[in-house]
Parts: structure tokens; C-alpha cells; sequence
């Protein structure tokens, strides 16, 4: 979880960068826009980065068994056994369907909260942290809501994989 919200949050800041910029009170819907590509574009490349240990973190979740009966013995033999059973790219089994939750999610996750920051608190280093608090929060239920049938399926097919 910890290097994926690291990528996720540099990248974002990265791609805000890289793509034009617009004025909130001028030209919002393209400001919007650009929020919620930036972030869908730093989730996608976030996930290219873990996909991989996500996927072994599933797949050893799910290796139930005492000692001997167990299939993996840790994260890296996890990894290694599927690669050398199946190939690297079953690696990514799941991965168009992840990416495209992941770009719903972060998309919605930075758009709304980056453009309601600008809305409600006019990016006032002062506004009260408690408003800052409730308004992510209400982002990240909202973001989470839009994308859980995504994440559902992107297990399943992790699961199916090897």
C-alpha cells in the first residue's frame, strides 16, 4: 500500500505538471479535467510499478494449508513460481481490468478532491482541517464507490490465474 500512494501521489503532482493548465474560474470543466486525467494517468502508471506484488499478496492470501501444504513459502517464491510456471505476463493477469478501476479511482479520487479544494477552500493553507478532513473523506467514499465493481473483478481474475 505505502509505495503505491507514494507513486500515486508523485506522479499525480508530475502529470498536473505535464498537462496544460486552465483557470478554476475561467474555464472549470477543463481545470476539472485535467485534475481527474492527472490522476488516472499517475494511478495507471502506479499500478504498471506494483502490479506485480499486489498480485503475489492475493495469490499468498489465498494459500491456505500449514507448512509442507502450503503452495508458497513467502512473497518472492510466490513470484517465482509463477513466473517460471507460466510466464511473466501472468504476472498481470487481471491487469486491463485493474487498470481500468484504477483510472476510475484515482481519477475520481484526485479530480473531485483537487477541484473542491480549489472550490471550497480557494487552496487556503489556513481553512480549517476538519472541512479538509470531511471533503476527502466524502472523495474517497465516493471514489471507492464508482470503482469497487472494478476492484471485484480484478480479484476474481487473480485468483482464476496459475
Amino acid at each position: 500500500y505505502f509505495p503505491t500512494q507514494a507513486f500515486n501521489f508523485a506522479f499525480k503532482d508530475y502529470f498536473k505538471n505535464v498537462f496544460p493548465k486552465y483557470d478554476q474560474n475561467t474555464d472549470f470543466t477543463k481545470f476539472f479535467c485535467v485534475n481527474i486525467l492527472s490522476g488516472a494517468t499517475a494511478g495507471a502508471i502506479s499500478l504498471l510499478i506494483v502490479y506485480p506484488l499486489d498480485f503475489a499478496r492475493t495469490r499468498l492470501a489465498s494459500d491456505i494449508g500449514k507448512g509442507k501444504d502450503r503452495q508458497f513459502t513467502g512473497l518472492f517464491d510466490c513470484l517465482k513460481k509463477i513466473y517460471k510456471q507460466t510466464v511473466f505476463l501472468s504476472l498481470y493477469s487481471g491487469f486491463g481490468v485493474s487498470v481500468t478501476g484504477i483510472i476510475v479511482y484515482r481519477g475520481s479520487y484526485f479530480g473531485l478532491y483537487d477541484s473542491a479544494k480549489a472550490l471550497l477552500f480557494n487552496n487556503d493553507k489556513n481553512t480549517n482541517i476538519v472541512l479538509k478532513w470531511a471533503v476527502a473523506q466524502s472523495v474517497t467514499i465516493l471514489a471507492g464507490l464508482i470503482s469497487y465493481p472494478f476492484d471485484t473483478v480484478r480479484r476474481r481474475m487473480m485468483m482464476m490465474s496459475g
